[in-house]
């Protein structure tokens, strides 16, 4: 909004010069963010609170401290996020850009699934919420939407091309394939995301250091020059998704806040299934989405260790984790819930590292 008010006298004054950049505009969107969850996340909670009178329902067969230290405790936490995300974009992101738009619907969309299932959760007291069909369902008729958007948006030289990090040479083209897969990165992401979300303060860190590694990497897919140095495809416009995912930082850290353990709200769906799509599209936009399996290293860890003990346990009838998601089997091993997440962030610092060394490598 602020970009489309001065837009027309960026030349007149330095000051008005500055919302050309998208590094001010970035710093500009993680502090409004940041400010916007610490005014209103004690309210939001408060709201929540004298809402749910039983809190978050506790799954049953999960880890018995569980009932005793998280059991009414609020949930749709994700509304802070999505609040503050939401109003940042609006005033520092330039709105006519495709890739801004995208997003945003991604946004609404994924986080509208998320409430729905909390919704139902918490009118039912129960852990169970939407089925797995119809939040399925839901995730492919709007992830469809938003991969046919794209490719109408890409450069048509690289709208269903893979690209292989180190390689700068190794290009797939997908063809027609491009879709489905594009879909997968999107739903793949969200649900991992959401399956890490089990610990207080677990998924929070990952998403913060993920979004952040693809704040400088869409910068750099949106620059012609860097692009060309890094052997990187060139997508204009992509820059302006830098300013969303430094939007994404500072509504976590202000949310990080209220999230630490002891947690007085839990994030829910509302928020994991938004934002673990949100960091796919990033992918999809950067054209980096091997790179995403690198840096979100956690989230695909979490989400084998569901897919495993599934199959595991339908095959032979035996279980390969004591307890999946893998954070569980850890915390079913005795491990204390801080050393779990303070562990969890370690691994994922050094794999966003690894990620983002790939991009100069090739």
């Amino acid at each position: 909004m602020l970009y489309r008010i001065f837009e027309p006298i960026f030349s007149e004054h330095a000051f008005y010069n500055l919302f050309r950049y998208i590094s001010f505009r970035s710093g500009g969107a993680f502090f409004t963010s940041l400010i916007i969850s610490f005014i209103f996340g004690p309210k939001i909670i408060a709201f929540l609170k004298s809402k749910q009178s039983f809190g978050q329902p506790i799954r049953e067969d999960g880890p018995k401290s569980h009932l005793e230290t998280k059991q009414g405790t609020p949930t749709m936490g994700g509304i802070i996020i999505i609040f503050s995300m939401l109003f940042s974009l609006l005033i520092w992101t330039n709105l006519t850009n495709y890739y801004v738009r995208v997003i945003v619907f991604i946004i609404i969309s994924f986080s509208l699934i998320g409430f729905v299932d909390d919704y139902l959760k918490l009118t039912h007291r129960n852990s169970k919420g939407v089925s797995n069909r119809k939040k399925f369902l839901l995730q492919l008729i709007f992830s469809f939407i938003a991969v046919l958007w794209l490719r109408s948006i890409f450069p048509n030289e690289v709208a269903n091309n893979l690209y292989l990090p180190i390689f700068k040479d190794l290009v797939f083209d997908l063809g027609l394939f491009y879709i489905p897969f594009a879909m997968i990165v999107i739903i793949g992401s969200s649900n991992a995301v959401n399956l890490t979300d089990g610990l207080d303060g677990l998924a929070t860190i990952p998403i913060m250091i993920a979004a952040a590694s693809f704040a400088l990497i869409c910068y750099l897919a949106g620059n012609i020059f860097y692009a060309d140095y890094l052997h990187l495809p060139y997508i204009e416009g992509a820059g302006e998704v830098t300013i969303i995912a430094s939007a994404i930082v500072g509504s976590l850290l202000g949310f990080l806040w209220f999230n630490a353990p002891p947690a007085k709200i839990f994030m829910g769906d509302t928020g994991s299934l938004s934002l673990g799509a949100i960091l796919g599209s990033f992918s999809l936009i950067s054209k980096n989405e091997i790179t995403l399996a690198i840096i979100g290293g956690i989230f695909v860890l979490e989400a084998l260790s569901v897919i495993i003990q599934v199959y595991s346990f339908k095959i032979t009838g035996k279980r390969v984790f004591r307890m999946a998601p893998i954070h569980h089997h850890f915390e079913q091993k005795g491990w204390p819930e801080a050393t779990i997440v303070i562990r969890f962030w370690i691994i994922s610092i050094i794999l966003a590292i690894i990620g983002l060394t790939t991009l100069k490598i090739r």
